[in-house]
């Protein structure tokens, strides 16, 4: 028998475009992730200003969703298609986290091309927890998560092959 806190889940799916200071990328990237998911994304704000690459403070520079619970769950099936399922093990980090690049958006099951958008990719994160892991969130008594209860790269990897069928390849 298992032991029911060892049990990894999803937390969460943010899916990210940046478009730097160009204003016209930044609302072809909000299309885009509202036509995949059907919600509004936000924008993303810089605070400093980097005069080489022409930011300033204000500026909103890309967009994000953050999608939970079963729209997560539902969207990963998706998302793996346009990897062919195959992730590299650079993808998985050791905080239970999964992040890949999609170059075009038409690789993503569902989606289809669009005109006034153009070829334009994303970035996707998955974010694994387990049971007890609000002790890190919560806003009284605030705990670090024991290092045996943390999801670890192995731990990330064996989840995505278990749960979505992913292969995991090595470099190149």
């Amino acid at each position: 028998m298992t032991n029911p806190m060892k049990e990894i889940r999803i937390e969460k799916v943010t899916l990210n475009i940046g478009a730097g200071k160009d204003q016209k990328v930044l609302e072809k990237g909000i299309k885009l992730i509202k036509n995949i998911t059907g919600k509004s994304p936000i924008k993303t704000i810089t605070n400093k200003r980097i005069q080489g690459w022409g930011l300033r403070a204000g500026l909103a520079i890309g967009t994000k969703l953050t999608l939970r619970n079963e729209e997560a769950v539902n969207i990963i099936p998706r998302l793996l298609v346009a990897k062919d399922n195959t992730l590299k093990k650079s993808s998985f980090d050791n905080n239970g986290n999964v992040s890949f690049g999609i170059p075009e958006y038409i690789d993503i099951e569902g989606a289809k091309y669009d005109t006034e958008i153009g070829m334009m990719g994303l970035q996707a994160t998955i974010t694994l927890k387990r049971p007890g892991f609000r002790i890190k969130n919560r806003r009284l008594n605030t705990k670090k998560i024991p290092s045996k209860h943390r999801i670890n790269q192995e731990d990330a990897m064996n989840f995505m092959k278990e749960k979505f069928q992913t292969k995991v390849g090595d470099e190149e």
